[in-house]
């Protein structure tokens, strides 16, 4: 294989091609940041329903505490998933060339990214939404900027 590109290249055959991703079409999805925006919002609201035992009731207090500090485990890790996969349809899928379609494009990003360092640093309803809703978004160009109308959904 080198062979062939070095001989291609001592005869200049070199053809320039172009590609409008890091990697082929098709590796890319907003979907690993849904299913990861999804867990944050029900880790979320499990962690909101989760209701203290009385005092006194250490096997009780032990199983809250398990319950809780899962739930939170959970919530940071796939908040952090979902901010990672955000960041990298921003940085390797939309190009410049997407700014006239698009041109609230770093807006959208910026927000949903700071979204999901809020619902890490928190317990919140409305910033485990606003990662969901953020989410949407990021779907609805992505698949517009494919030409494609593709229905976003929740498990």
């Amino acid at each position: 294989m080198f062979n062939k590109i070095a001989t291609a290249l001592s005869r200049n055959e070199i053809t320039e091609v172009e590609a409008h991703c890091d990697g082929p079409c098709g590796v890319y999805d907003p979907a690993s940041a849904r299913i990861a925006g999804e867990a944050v919002l029900s880790m979320t609201k499990k962690m909101l329903a989760l209701e203290m035992p009385a005092a006194g009731d250490a096997k009780a207090m032990a199983a809250y505490l398990n319950s809780m500090s899962r739930y939170a485990l959970i919530k940071e890790e796939q908040a952090h998933v979902c901010k990672s996969e955000l960041l990298v349809l921003w940085t390797d899928y939309f190009k410049p060339k997407h700014l006239d379609a698009y041109p609230e494009l770093h807006t959208v990003f910026w927000n949903a990214t700071k979204e999901c360092s809020y619902a890490k640093q928190e317990v919140s309803l409305h910033h485990a939404e606003n990662v969901m809703a953020a989410c949407k978004q990021v779907h609805e160009m992505f698949w517009a900027s494919k030409g494609r109308d593709v229905a976003f959904y929740t498990s």
